[in-house]
């Protein structure tokens, strides 16, 4: 693997490059993903129990084999008769059997006796004796006797006054039973460690009995955003001062990525302190990484790149825009990167390299969804660069075509409103400038 300052030339696919030439995107992709895969090999993520809602989206941190059979017993898939297929061996069409005592869902029942037939429910529990179930519908009459609407019913008379129903010849044994273990069988392997739990796999651990489940501890993550000009939402903002809005994009991404977001703080453009206070954030809370946004682009008042000047932590630009500042290495041994101090620069930082960097490394997030569109208008594009836009996708309006995208506003890295609008990000490859309406482009989906 390659170290998280890796060069150009080093990349996959790059061409020799000299020194300050922007690293490829790819390439960066592979830096971030080594950097985390390092970080988790030193420090594994560890586990903890949690009840079944609580699970929803975590990985699971162990095996999981099934306690017993599911289901636990034979029963049957149909509302109609328990049945012996031996009593249905006659020569002729139909078989004339007596009706035992109704089997309701959730009860114990009786052995079935012989030359009878029990109406049953569907889930009701498969008498001994009985290997088989017609379904009502193939019955004559077609519908229970009042008696069925009662359990265990007999009547006094004895069986010569029971009712009486035809059933079809020939009824195969097994046929509408669920066999006892034919989902799963006791012991059998019923998830993997490193699952992601959703509903379906939730609903086997319930079926299963379980109600508690262990889960992998989550990424813990330091989140600061830096600049003078950076007011929290809700305060007032002074002349030259802008709301943040990079804490709140940033937070929300990784903790729908499936990560805890430990701490988020707006830290002044002073490297003395932006040196201080991370250092106490380092020692308190032992992130699994640490992020930040501005303060690595070139200008005079740089300060995650001036604070972190002893540091391994290389600070370079990717041939992406937007988000073509980048910082990646370590703090104090801790896993680092830092992102562009605009808006929609973070969001496509983190989309292309930190979300499928996470996703390799841990289980989650799962990718975007990937899939072709077509351009609805004319575009360009700086021809060294990966350019990210955003826009609305629409699906094809028939089945196996290929869907269009319009892109929303420009390809300026502050507009936050273009960015809330859009439902995917349009790929716009280096090597090219011109894109015109009809060109088959890459989108990823985003939610909404």
């Amino acid at each position: 693997m390659s170290t998280p300052t890796t060069t150009p030339a080093d990349e996959p696919g790059a061409r020799p490059a000299g020194p300050g030439a922007p690293r490829s995107v790819a390439g960066h992709q592979e830096a971030v993903l080594d950097l985390l895969a390092a970080g988790f090999r030193e420090r594994p993520p560890g586990q903890e129990d949690t009840d079944l809602i609580s699970a929803r989206g975590r990985i699971l941190a162990a095996d999981v084999a099934a306690p017993g059979n599911l289901p636990p017993f034979a029963n049957s898939q149909m509302d109609g008769y328990a049945v012996s297929s031996a009593d249905l061996a006659g020569p002729g069409k139909r078989v004339e059997l007596a009706v035992a005592a109704a089997i309701p869902a959730g009860s114990e029942p009786a052995a079935l006796a012989p030359g009878t037939a029990a109406p049953i429910m569907t889930g009701a529990m498969l008498p001994s004796g009985a290997d088989a179930v017609v379904p009502i519908e193939q019955a004559v009459p077609d519908s229970f006797p009042p008696a069925a609407s009662s359990p265990a019913v007999e009547t006094t008379a004895g069986a010569a006054a029971r009712p009486t129903v035809a059933l079809p010849a020939g009824v195969p044994a097994g046929q509408y039973v669920r066999g006892a273990g034919s989902d799963i069988r006791a012991g059998a392997a019923a998830l993997r460690a490193g699952t992601v739990l959703g509903p379906g796999q939730l609903g086997l651990l319930a079926a299963l009995g379980l109600a508690r489940v262990a889960v992998r501890t989550r990424p813990r993550i330091l989140l600061l955003t830096t600049g003078d000009e950076v007011v929290e939402p809700g305060r007032p903002l002074q002349p030259g001062q802008i709301h943040d809005a990079n804490t709140t994009l940033l937070r929300a991404l990784l903790e729908e990525a499936g990560t805890t977001v430990l701490l988020t703080r707006v830290l002044a453009d002073s490297p003395e302190e932006f040196r201080t206070r991370l250092q106490e954030d380092l020692t308190s809370l032992q992130p699994d990484l640490v992020i930040t946004s501005g303060g690595i682009s070139k200008g005079a008042y740089e300060v995650v790149k001036q604070g972190l000047a002893d540091q391994d932590v290389r600070f370079l630009s990717v041939a992406m825009q937007p988000g073509g500042p980048q910082g990646i290495g370590r703090v104090a041994g801790i896993p680092f990167l830092a992102f562009p101090g605009n808006p929609v620069s973070c969001v496509v930082s983190f989309e292309m390299f930190l979300r499928p960097a996470l996703g390799s490394v841990t289980g989650l997030p799962r990718p975007r969804p990937e899939l072709p569109a077509l351009l609805t208008g004319d575009v360009h594009s700086p021809a060294g660069k990966h350019q990210v836009r955003r826009g609305r996708y629409l699906p094809p309006a028939e089945p196996g075509g290929t869907g269009q995208v319009e892109l929303l506003g420009g390809a300026s890295s502050h507009l936050v409103h273009a960015l809330a609008s859009s439902n995917a990000l349009v790929h716009l490859p280096a090597g090219r400038d011109s894109f015109p309406a009809g060109t088959e482009v890459t989108v990823w989906l985003l939610d909404r």
